[in-house]
């Protein structure tokens, strides 16, 4: 997992992409968790991004965040 953006840049990118994507962050989380098993972080933008026509940014967001809340579940 990549730090991405600065923590503030990355909340603000996950605040606007449901108005930007017509989607809840939580649903495009539950995508990449249903998507392909893979492994690399370039990866899963990448199919994001191609699968859903996401903006790069927005794709980055969306893996970073999801990286973020798959290790949170580690820890507990």
């Amino acid at each position: 997992m990549s730090q991405v953006f600065s923590e503030e840049t990355h909340r603000n990118l996950l605040a606007r992409i449901p108005h930007c994507t017509g989607r809840e962050v939580t649903d495009w989380l539950r995508a990449v968790e249903e998507g392909p098993a893979l492994f690399n972080f370039e990866e899963k933008v990448s199919w994001l991004r191609h699968e859903h026509t996401l903006a790069y940014g927005h794709a980055k967001a969306i893996v970073h965040e999801y990286d973020l809340r798959r290790a949170a579940r580690k820890l507990i």
